[in-house]
């Protein structure tokens, strides 16, 4: 149960009591474990940024891709940290213009694993609200696209 109260008073200003409002949320709340679940076990690597592009998702195929352990990276900062110096700004552009509600989809940038290999990513940048509609960061879904474009450069 949700719970909101608010004191109650008289004509002077006085407390004489309380009034609390409360709603069953436990739907909600299954919706969002469900949610959760889904982008732990998802095919690809999901990880979201807060405001200040802080991790604050970062599912497991992420971890299997990178290396790095949902501990090792929560509150870090996902453009300073994990991105090669050459695509920093762009990726940071990229975030930014999310955080501003525009999306984008297919940009590709280089990642740094923790064994400081370079993976090519292929990213959907995706505005993350609240339940007001207030931005709160930004969820990339990305794919490995390493080995394709390997295979490309060997045939081109």
């Amino acid at each position: 149960v949700l719970l909101n109260a608010t004191t109650r008073r008289d004509e002077q200003g006085n407390v004489i009591g309380v009034v609390g409002i409360g709603q069953d949320i436990t739907g909600r709340l299954a919706q969002e474990r469900e949610y959760t679940r889904l982008i732990d076990t998802a095919n690809a690597p999901i990880f979201g940024v807060d405001t200040l592009g802080r991790v604050n998702v970062w599912n497991k195929c992420a971890m299997r891709l990178i290396g790095y352990s949902t501990e090792e990276v929560m509150g870090h900062s996902l453009v300073q940290e994990f991105i090669t110096n050459d695509y920093q700004a762009s990726v940071q552009a990229v975030l930014d213009l999310a955080l501003q509600g525009s999306e984008t989809e297919n940009f590709e940038f280089p990642l740094i694993t923790k064994a400081e290999a370079h993976i090519e990513v292929l990213l959907n940048a995706t505005t993350r609200r609240d339940e007001q509609g207030n931005i709160i960061g930004v969820v990339g879904i990305g794919q490995d696209i390493t080995a394709r474009l390997a295979q490309e450069r060997e045939y081109s």
